[in-house]
C-alpha cells in the first residue's frame, strides 16, 4: 500500500475531479504492474495497473493475483466503465483497499460487488495515509468544497514585505523549491488581487529556471482591480486562468481580461466582496478538490476568519523587518485568547536557512 500511495502522489493536481488514486498488481513479492489515476475521462488507477501487468506478463499472470488500491474501486458507469468489472474479469483473487469511498454512487457498492464475485477483501490498509492522500476528494464529498491549503512566507516577526512592498525574496532557494512542489500537487493556485497587482506573477511550476507546467490559476478580484495587461491574463497559459469576481460587471471589462482565453466566473458577493464560502462551493462544482492559496495577507485573513483553511504551510525566514513592514496576515478579529486560531502541527523542519511549519486546522475529513 505504501508503494500504491507513492504512485497516487504522481496524480496529485492532475486527476481532478477524480481522486488521485494509486494501485498495483502483485503476486507474492513480485509487482506485475502499477499505476495512478489518469486525467479526468481517462483510466482509473486500477485499470492502468491491470493493463500494465497484462502487457508485461500476459493475462494469465493476473489470475489469482492481488490488487492493492488506495481507495475503494468504483462500481458505476461514469466517464469510464466500473473498475470492479475489470478487476473481476482479470481474475484477481484478493484486493487490499486503503479506505471506503464516501461518494454516494459507490459508498460500499464496490466492496459488495467484489465480495459477491468471490474476492477476498482487506479494507483499511494504511487508512490514515490514504485518507490524507485523498483529502481533497473527501473534503468535496463531506463538505461540498475543496481542501484549502494556505501558504505564507514571512520573517521571524511575521512580515511579508517592506513598507514599500519589496518582498523578493523573503525566503531562500530551498523554501522556494518546496513552494513549487506544493503548486505541482494542487489542482489550482489562488491569489488575491493585491498580490496579482504587486507581483504580476505567472504562478507556474518551475525547477530552477525550467518551467515544468502551469497549474490552474485562480485570481480573486471582486472589483476588477487587476489590470487586463497582467501576465495571468496575457501569457501563453492565459487559458489556465480563472477570474473569480462578483456579479454585475460590464461585459466589456470582463472581455478585456478574457480575450486570451482566461475564464471569468461571476460569483455571489457580500458588501462588495466575494462570498468566499459560496465561492469555494462553486469551485467544487467545477471539479476542484485541492486549492493552494498563496496570498496575500488580506485574502489569507479572510479565509481564516471564514474557517475555510484546512492546512497551513508557513515558511519562516531568519530575519526581521519591524512593525513598519507589511504583516503576513490582516486582522483576524481575535479579541480573546480563546478565539485564536488553533493549529495541529504536523511537521517542522529546516529548509536551508529557513524554517518550515506544516499544520492542519480542524483535523482530517
Amino acid at each position: 500500500m505504501a508503494r500504491a500511495l507513492a504512485r497516487a502522489r504522481r496524480a496529485n493536481g492532475r486527476s481532478f475531479p477524480n481522486p488521485p488514486v494509486g494501485a498495483l498488481v502483485l503476486r507474492g513479492g513480485r509487482v506485475l504492474g502499477e499505476g495512478e489515476t489518469r486525467p479526468a475521462g481517462s483510466e482509473h488507477a486500477e485499470i492502468v495497473a491491470l493493463e500494465r501487468a497484462r502487457a508485461r506478463h500476459g493475462a494469465a499472470a493476473l489470475r489469482g493475483a492481488t490488487l492493492a488500491v488506495t481507495l475503494e474501486p468504483c462500481c458505476h458507469h461514469g466517464r469510464t466503465a466500473p473498475c470492479t468489472d475489470a478487476i473481476v474479469a482479470a481474475g484477481i483473487r484478493r484486493v487490499w483497499i486503503g479506505h471506503r469511498d464516501p461518494n454516494p454512487r459507490v459508498a460500499g457498492g464496490g466492496l459488495r460487488a467484489l465480495r459477491a464475485a468471490g474476492l477476498t477483501l482487506t479494507v483499511g490498509v494504511l487508512e490514515d495515509a490514504c485518507r490524507e492522500q485523498h483529502r481533497g476528494f473527501l473534503s468535496v464529498q463531506a463538505r461540498g468544497r475543496p481542501w484549502v491549503a494556505l501558504k505564507l512566507a514571512a520573517t521571524l516577526d511575521g512580515r511579508i514585505a517592506t513598507a514599500r512592498g519589496e518582498s523578493r525574496w523573503i525566503t531562500g532557494p530551498s523554501a522556494r523549491a518546496l513552494v513549487h512542489r506544493l503548486r505541482d500537487r494542487a489542482d489550482a493556485v489562488m491569489i488575491g488581487s493585491g498580490t496579482a497587482r504587486a507581483d504580476d506573477p505567472e504562478l507556474s511550476v518551475r525547477r530552477g529556471r525550467r518551467r515544468l507546467r502551469t497549474p490552474l490559476r485562480l485570481v480573486v478580484d471582486s472589483g476588477l482591480r487587476v489590470p487586463a495587461e497582467a501576465r495571468l491574463f496575457r501569457d501563453a497559459a492565459a487559458a489556465r486562468t480563472w477570474l473569480l469576481t462578483r456579479r454585475g460587471h460590464a461585459r466589456g471589462r470582463l472581455a478585456e481580461r478574457t480575450a486570451r482565453g482566461a475564464r471569468a466566473l461571476a460569483l455571489p458577493a457580500r458588501r462588495g466582496r466575494l462570498d468566499l464560502s459560496r465561492t469555494f462551493t462553486a469551485l467544487a462544482r467545477e471539479g476542484l478538490t485541492h486549492v493552494l492559496v498563496e496570498g496575500g495577507g488580506g485574502l489569507a485573513a479572510a479565509l481564516l476568519r471564514a474557517g475555510l483553511v484546512d492546512e497551513l504551510h508557513w515558511f519562516v525566514a531568519p530575519s526581521l523587518l519591524g512593525a513598519e513592514a507589511r504583516p503576513a496576515l490582516a486582522e483576524l478579529g481575535v479579541r480573546r485568547l480563546a478565539e485564536r486560531v488553533a493549529l495541529d502541527v504536523r511537521e517542522v523542519r529546516r529548509l536551508g536557512g529557513d524554517l518550515y511549519v506544516r499544520a492542519w486546522l480542524g483535523g482530517r475529513v
